[in-house]
């Protein structure tokens, strides 16, 4: 431990196991973590709470940080005036949902780091995201907000805490859920034409700057063009694939997006990695390259995967969370290049090449440049008289050059909580890849982390935990950590045919019905019936950066219904779409992964069963077979001979018919829940799987 930070008193922070907290645990604000004891504390010492909520790889977390409550003047006032809580919101996201929703409310945004003033009955009056210690960019400072917050406080109580009910109040009948109106296939060419608008035609992506990656765009667009052959839809998807790709926030060394880009052409990113992004945007590089069969889409996912199995891979098998955007506290400085230094590694000729390849030299950041391509290959290869093949094998060998140096700099922080949402969806990915790539390497990645989970993150009691670090499993799990690993487990099985995700998959989605649904409305809360934030109790469509835990779970309904022949699932799914039908049809370009999960069930769907040895050569075959086309509404089951077949068909009685013909695999193609006869070959069922909708 550094000798400055032994010198100094730990607050109340030092015993927690979120990286995030631990940043803080020795700063001179007196830190609480969020619990009884704090707000205990705030009533007691007739406080107010001073509420900050960010994460371990944030950027203007850490400005904010250094600017202030590393600050001894700052932090003595905050002492003074405030009881201060500190929140990760990826550790706590059901604190981050609640109180990000009323920094919306009353200022119209938000982000982070996010800082709330309440009541210690635990209800806002103030909101604001990043504060400076002084005034500037237009904000009033902290040195000037806080005298003017106590001053409120001690002089003026009484409008206080009417305003904080009144803002409770608002934050209540904020209906974020709304039914009703048509909700049919029309939803899908509504969703496209607003995607078409958005659409940046020069660049990719959708919007302006700031612009992220938004890969559930993707996935609805690569379904509307399955059903209905509209090229445009496929063309939106490539052009945002390739110019990431080609953007700097890619990291062209080691692989893996960053977070997002600071303009429109995708150049300067915030550098901070986050396994969501990665796993996402694999599954959107997979599908691409089932759909158009380019390798160039199997080598992002492929290249994602890599950085992933080496740099975010625990011993244990579970994956971190994020890399940070910042190191030696400057952002961006352990990915960026200057021309010296491509000139310390390389010949005159070949550092020629490389700076011209990646734009070294172009000044877009203080430590130095941002690696991307703006030019075609093809003109490099032809400006340096090289075949293509032979600059893409230069490229390669002086990338792991670069890389090997790079490895020398110092690190960005690596947040190493393992969360078991973000690991669902990694899961999600590396089974998909498995099968899709015939790559043994990434399910055994996918089996290892779900098997984590499986015995680090369940309870005896069959309940699932959020968060893992140092060996704590810890923190109630919320909704998107059921509907995210559910669905990694639907995944898994289709990868593995190991029959026990599937129980277990069917398990928790019972769970999660018995716990985190409204009988009322329909439609899944995002925290337990028994959490301690119940009277903020809020029901979440919106597919942001990652999609929304309904989203997933009317997905996961509707393959468990598919798979098992039980209508519950699908009932539930039903009741869900007709929950949120009215807010989706308000905008429904915000709810793109909620679209996708509908075109599931508007079909035509196919259950696809093998019946066979999952060892044979031919099963072996026909599963490569199914898995190289993408018919992204299907989903594929398979009956081996003895006891593992009599548990499946336990599991799902209408295969109890299904078996092997004259000791030979056979398939059985049911769609819509009609099957037809068995057959043998796969030629048949591959055309099928491959027809318009």
């Amino acid at each position: 431990m550094d000798k400055k930070i032994e010198s100094i008193k730990a607050n109340h922070l030092v015993s927690e196991k979120s990286p995030y907290l631990l940043q803080h645990a020795y700063n001179p604000v007196n830190w609480y973590p969020w619990g009884k004891d704090a707000f205990k504390k705030a009533k007691t010492e007739d406080k107010p709470v001073f509420l900050s909520i960010g994460y371990s790889t944030c950027h203007w977390c850490h400005v904010m940080e250094k600017e202030s409550f590393e600050d001894t003047e700052v932090a003595n006032i905050l002492n003074d005036t405030f009881i201060c809580i500190k929140v990760d919101r990826e550790e706590r996201p059901d604190i981050d949902k609640i109180y990000m929703k009323y920094c919306q409310m009353l200022t119209g945004s938000g982000g982070w780091p996010l800082t709330i003033i309440m009541v210690p009955d635990k209800k806002p009056f103030f909101a604001a995201t990043y504060i400076p210690k002084n005034n500037k960019y237009g904000i009033t400072g902290m040195l000037s907000l806080i005298p003017l917050i106590k001053d409120l406080w001690l002089n003026r109580r009484s409008e206080i805490i009417d305003n904080s009910k009144k803002i409770a109040g608002l934050y209540m009948s904020a209906d974020t859920q709304k039914s009703g109106g048509v909700f049919d296939s029309s939803i899908l060419d509504i969703t496209f034409d607003r995607l078409a608008q958005l659409f940046d035609i020069s660049n990719g992506g959708f919007g302006t700057a700031p612009k992220f990656p938004t890969m559930h765009h993707l996935y609805f667009l690569l379904r509307y063009h399955k059903r209905t052959k509209n090229e445009y839809a496929l063309n939106m998807v490539e052009k945002t694939i390739n110019d990431l790709r080609s953007g700097g926030i890619w990291d062209h060394i080691g692989f893996g997006f960053h977070r997002y880009s600071t303009d429109e052409k995708w150049i300067v990113p915030h550098f901070e990695k986050m396994l969501y992004d990665q796993a996402q945007i694999s599954i959107a590089c997979i599908e691409a390259y089932q759909v158009t069969m380019e390798e160039k889409y199997k080598d992002i996912a492929q290249d994602i995967f890599s950085y992933i199995l080496r740099d975010m891979t625990s011993e244990n098998g579970g994956f971190y969370s994020a890399e940070d955007a910042d190191s030696e506290g400057i952002e961006g400085k352990f990915y960026t290049w200057t021309k010296n230094d491509i000139k310390k590694l390389f010949n005159d000729k070949d550092s020629g090449l490389i700076i011209d390849v990646f734009n070294v030299g172009i000044s877009n950041l203080e430590s130095g440049s941002v690696l991307y391509i703006d030019k075609p290959l093809n003109d490099i290869s032809a400006k340096y008289g090289m075949s293509l093949k032979d600059l893409d094998s230069f490229l390669q060998s002086s990338i792991k050059k670069m890389c090997i140096s790079r490895n020398k700099r110092i690190h960005p922080f690596k947040d190493d909580k393992i969360l078991t949402d973000w690991n669902g969806l990694m899961i999600s990915a590396l089974s998909l890849g498995a099968r899709v790539f015939n790559n043994s390497s990434y399910q055994n990645a996918a089996v290892a982390a779900a098997d984590f989970i499986l015995d680090n993150l369940i309870t005896e009691e069959g309940n699932l935990l959020h968060r893992y670090r140092d060996g704590q499993p810890a923190i109630a799990a919320n909704l998107d950590d059921y509907s995210f690993f559910i669905m990694g487990l639907i995944e898994l099985y289709q990868a593995t045919f190991n029959i026990s995700y599937l129980k277990t998959a069917i398990k928790l989605n019972k769970y999660m019905l018995e716990n985190f649904w409204d009988e009322k409305a329909g439609g899944f809360y995002f925290t337990h019936q028994n959490s301690e934030l119940n009277e903020f109790a809020q029901k979440d469509t919106y597919d942001g950066a990652i999609p929304s835990g309904n989203s997933i779970a009317l997905l996961n309904l509707i393959k468990l219904g598919r798979i098992t022949g039980d209508s519950l699932f699908e009932d539930k799914a039903l009741e869900v779409i007709k929950a949120f039908s009215g807010t989706v049809n308000k905008a429904p370009e915000a709810y793109t992964q909620f679209i996708s999960s509908y075109d599931f069930l508007l079909g035509p769907t196919y259950e696809i069963v093998i019946a066979g040895d999952k060892n044979s050569r031919q099963v072996k075959q026909i599963l490569n077979d199914i898995n190289s086309v993408f018919a992204p509404n299907k989903v594929v089951v398979l009956k081996q001979p003895g006891n593992e077949g009599n548990q499946l068909s336990a599991i799902a009685p209408y295969l109890s018919s299904m078996g092997m013909i004259n000791e030979k695999p056979a398939i059985y193609a049911c769609s819509n829940y009609t099957c037809k006869a068995p057959i043998s070959e796969v030629d048949g069922l591959i055309k099928l799987l491959t027809l318009k909708h």
